[in-house]
């Protein structure tokens, strides 16, 4: 990738490397027509194309449609190594050993280094590995807060938590042999408080972690005691096979010290004393961990609400998250209403029917059918219900390969056989209905119970952990779409149920958790002004409650589509999809593109059976005719097929095999007439595909947003998306996408990685390959968006923000670590000395706070949906105590309670202001290419995980299930890390993920 270099040394140093002798230059490969800025058409409308790097190549890149005396002068001065708040020359081989010293914050007048370090190169390549540090990280102190917005008051869902001062104790626990589950650990502490706390335990009231922690509110007689619990020993298979001892060790561990954590909210003590709140956590746990069905942080029960069945033997219960967490305003207890998904407590007959969705429960199981069932019942606990006398459970562990007709088993010592059917006859006088079906097996291989199907019923409470399908999540959706005063409602009525203050635990440790929602200062932050093309109507556009619409506008730069072509999938007539087509051009040509109303190949029709080969064969017509002219075809028009799930393959073989843009649309779309904005959406999708630009913010053409226009800035999103639960081979897959204009920052090159499963911290960011035959080893993702930023814009970024998605408070510390060496190695591989300032910020939606109107209802301070309006910021009571974050509400709601996003500075080498930061992010949530309404998140997060999603589509067909495949043989391979199919230019080169 980085071999695309190229160019001479500016500023003192070579920014990129020298091409080799033979390699095309940029200006060989040709750049886009358009203008920065201005209405130029073809590919490079809105960019400089691939063209330009170095002196005495392709010139820069035509002015925008409005450019600033400043911006021009930006453009033509030399490039100067920038500034940065680490001042030293840094090589890239020195730059681990110094990681440390530069992530440690400064104040913007404290000195930098005493001096230069000259480089010292490597003397032979070497394999970066993930630097590693014992020194916790400083992230740096909130600027003070925000000014900026009209004020108002909303409601959060977090309720203050006062605590007494008492003696905190914290015991270890060992229990051994070391029970199987968190279950069987607190049935044993549960049985040592009844048999000893009047005499041993010294009538402590104590709360238990479920794991090793015990705490109490005071001293035990004790710093160390041994005890013998005798518990009903249950197997794995679920039966009883007599009593079980257990040797439990109490230990004294140590006093979590509740002024730390004062010292800490009053921002005295940097680090938060994560033992003293996970105390008081525990506390307010511990009796609905007996009442509920605990997962994760949340409980769950049929009390909260009828289930609801959402097909295939799957229901979903209601409940309520919970979590304490230390806030401005103090101690929080976050609550909040939650839902999952269970397996029904039924007959597993009627799951397998369900899950499956059988007509005919007289036919056999196929191989296929077998195998997603083995998959579904593996690990489910089962109550067997045959024996008159007693009901015995047991845990599945698997499904057996043969039908029940054909399984035999050892009646005695003798050696006779016995087929499981004559066995139900025989001992239970039970005759077996489905002698065609797999059994269910418990037990070990070795010595297999088996147990029809027929005579078991799945267990109630069982958390249904696998990917639902896509009817299933909208039926979740559906009964889970809560309107903001029924949610809010719904919180108070938990918080009323629970009754803490009365909580014999909580009186123990004298915590008291008030019952009203937390009143929070608010300020409802102004929209930016968007600018459209001058050719248009409406030049300038000011959004009202964070949506606006194309009428009488164009888009600010729009692209040319002279050769494209339409495929149809579906059983849309052939003269509805081309009075489709038609209807779409003239939109797009209404709204500022230039796009040839005739296709260069006539719109067909193809069988579903031949998609792979039917675009395969669009492309080499396509290609015999245009090579001859040095064309390509630009754009596909794909209508999809009625059935779902070929979406992916038309990406994966558009996208990795030919190199054609495409646009997909549903058949429902297609054939309905005069639905303007659909062909409005769809238009802009298309615009962004081709190079174009939809709008810009009016401040970055008068070189008006602090931070970003004054210097040239890159602005980076990341994300990391993982398996669905259950899929243990397949790679996660990183995405980074990188602003790749300015100062407009509307368009974003984006790049993607397979990396080990599960693994959160993004491990191409650079790279730097251990291969002597290679001139330039270094590489990565981070290095090849600051190449493709340099080529369009003509200078380096001397200004770095990066937003990352995905991550969760644990992994701050290893993330910023991380992530920032890769960072800084990048920008050091392509010049010594060079580090831009980088401000790094975690965007966080998977969080349980919610925002409500101090008044529902009140026009003033609500959108349509009931929510809060776009634009509501907040920075304190329920933010950090001491670290720069903010919670933003971009978006105006739709349906249900808005989320605000919430957003953590890691590192600010910038040295934002609270406002400029919010501003920024606000802004750019109106920048969003595919849509007329301001974004929940910030675009660049945003992109990144639309480019990790579709990246899925490339290799999902090598890890999905077969008949055949066994267990086994699929987690073998999840060691191995695939890459995914490479994206070809033509693709890459504009936003394919919109």
């Amino acid at each position: 990738m980085s071999r695309r270099g190229g160019g001479g040394r500016r500023g003192g140093g070579d920014y990129y490397r020298e091409p080799q002798p033979g390699a095309p230059s940029s200006g060989q490969r040709g750049g886009g027509r358009g203008g920065r800025g201005g209405g130029g058409r073809g590919r490079g409308g809105g960019g400089g194309g691939r063209g330009g790097y170095g002196e005495g190549h392709a010139p820069p890149p035509a002015t925008a449609d409005y450019p600033s005396p400043r911006a021009q002068e930006e453009r033509q001065r030399p490039m100067d190594p920038s500034p940065s708040s680490v001042s030293a020359t840094v090589s890239s081989s020195s730059l681990s050993r110094d990681m440390d010293r530069q992530l440690s914050l400064r104040e913007p007048g404290e000195a930098g280094t005493s001096g230069p370090t000259p480089p010292s190169p490597p003397s032979a390549p070497v394999v970066v590995t993930p630097p590693a540090s014992s020194k916790a990280l400083r992230h740096p102190s909130r600027p003070g807060f925000g000014k900026v917005g009209r004020k108002c008051v909303v409601k959060a869902n977090h309720f203050l938590v006062e605590v007494a001062d008492k003696d905190l104790c914290h015991y270890d626990v060992s229990i051994n042999p070391e029970p199987i589950s968190k279950t069987t650990n607190r049935n044993v502490i549960s049985e040592l408080v009844r048999l000893h706390k009047d005499s041993q335990l010294g009538r402590r009231m104590a709360v238990y972690d479920g794991r090793k922690s015990w705490y109490t509110a005071g001293a035990l007689p004790f710093t160390s005691k041994n005890f013998v619990i005798k518990l009903p020993d249950i197997g794995r298979d679920g039966n009883v096979r007599g009593e079980k001892e257990y040797n439990v060790t109490i230990k004294f561990a140590g006093h979590p010290d509740l002024h730390h954590l004062q010292e800490f909210l009053r921002g005295r003590q940097m680090d938060a004393p994560q033992e003293t709140i996970q105390v008081l956590d525990v506390v307010l746990r511990e009796s609905p961990s007996t009442r509920y069905t605990a997962v994760s942080r949340s409980f769950f029960s049929p009390q909260f609400g009828n289930p609801k069945d959402i097909g295939g033997g799957i229901e979903v219960w209601r409940g309520y998250y919970q979590s304490l967490r230390p806030m401005q305003m103090g101690p929080s207890l976050n609550v909040d209403t939650s839902a999952t998904s269970f397996y029904k407590s039924v007959p597993v007959v009627d799951f397998v029917v369900d899950y499956l969705n059988l007509r005919d429960r007289s036919r056999p199981l196929s191989d296929a059918d077998r195998v997603k069932i083995k998959k579904a019942l593996r690990g489910l606990r089962v109550e067997a219900t045959h024996r008159r006398e007693s009901r015995i459970r047991y845990r599945i562990t698997g499904i057996t390969s043969m039908p029940m007709s054909q399984l035999t088993f050892d009646a005695g010592e003798g050696g006779t056989k016995i087929s499981v059917i004559q066995y139900f006859r025989q001992r239970y006088s039970y005759a077996l209905k489905y002698a065609h079906w797999p059994c269910l097996q418990a037990g070990s291989d070795s010595r297999p119970i088996y147990l029809p199907m027929e005579v078991c019923t799945i267990l109630e409470g069982q958390r249904y952990g696998k990917k639902l399908n896509e009817r299933q999540v909208t039926e979740m959706l559906s009964f889970t779409c809560e309107r903001p005063q029924d949610r809010e409602r719904n919180i108070l009525e938990v918080v009323s149920q629970n009754n803490y203050n009365d909580d014999k635990y909580a009186k123990e440790f004298g915590i008291r958790v008030r019952n009203q929602l937390a009143a929070v200062d608010a300020r409802v932050l102004p929209p930016p002004k968007l600018k459209y093309h001058d050719s248009g109507r409406e030049k300038m556009c000011s959004p009202i409650v964070g949506q606006w619409n194309m009428i009488n506008k164009k888009m600010i730069n729009g692209g040319t589509i002279e050769y494209w072509t339409c495929l149809n999938f579906s059983r849309v007539l052939p003269n509805d999809v081309s009075r489709f087509c038609n209807d779409l051009v003239a939109m797009c040509n209404d709204k500022g593109m230039v796009f040839n109303p005739e296709p260069f190949t006539s719109i067909r029709s193809a069988r579903l059976n031949d998609m792979e080969s039917a675009l395969r064969e669009v492309y080499h017509q396509s290609m015999e005719r245009l090579s001859r002219m040095g064309k390509h075809i630009q754009l596909l028009i794909v209508v999809l097929p009625e059935m779902r799930g070929y979406y992916g393959k038309v990406k994966r073989v558009c996208d990795t095999e030919l190199g054609i843009v495409s646009q997909c649309c549903l058949p429902k779309h297609v054939s309905s007439r005069g639905n303007k904005q659909y062909l409005e959406n769809v238009a802009l999708k298309i615009n962004v595909k081709c190079g174009g630009r939809n709008t810009v913010l009016e401040d970055a053409l008068r070189n008006n947003i602090p931070y970003v226009t004054d210097r040239p800035t890159i602005i980076f999103g990341a994300d990391v998306t993982h398996p669905s639960p259950g899929e243990d081979s397949s790679p996660s897959i990183a995405a980074v996408v990188g602003s790749i204009d300015w100062p407009e920052i509307t368009k974003y090159k984006g790049l993607v990685s397979a990396q080990e499963h599960r693994k959160e911290m993004i491990q191409d960011l650079y790279t730097l390959k251990q291969d002597s035959q290679k001139v330039n080893p270094h590489g990565g993702m981070i290095r090849e968006l600051l190449l493709s930023f340099y080529r369009s814009v003509r200078q380096k970024p001397e200004r770095i923000i990066f937003y990352r998605d995905g991550v969760s408070e644990g992994q701050f510390a290893e993330l910023l670590l991380y992530e920032m060496d890769a960072i800084r190695r990048a920008c050091a591989s392509l010049q010594d000395g060079y580090l831009p300032p980088v401000t790094f910020i975690v965007v966080q939606k998977r969080h349980h706070t919610r925002l409500f109107p101090q008044v529902h209802g009140e026009r003033s301070s609500t959108d349509r949906s009931g929510n809060i309006l776009p634009g509501t910021v907040v920075d304190t009571k329920i933010c950090h105590p001491t670290e720069f974050d903010f919670y933003l509400c971009s978006h105006a709601g739709i349906k249900g309670t808005s989320r605000p996003t919430h957003y953590h500075v890691l590192l600010d080498e910038n040295h934002f202001s609270a406002d400029t930061l919010q501003m920024l992010t606000n802004n750019l949530c109106y920048t969003y290419a595919r849509c007329t309404r301001s974004v929940s998140v910030v675009p660049p997060a945003y992109y990144a995980h639309l480019a990790a999603f579709r990246a899925r589509y490339y290799i999902e067909s090598e890890f999905s299930d077969g008949g055949s495949t066994s267990i086994g043989s699929f987690r073998d391979r999840s060691a191995v890390v695939r890459h995914l199919p490479q994206i070809k230019d033509s693709v890459q080169e504009v936003m394919f993920f919109c």
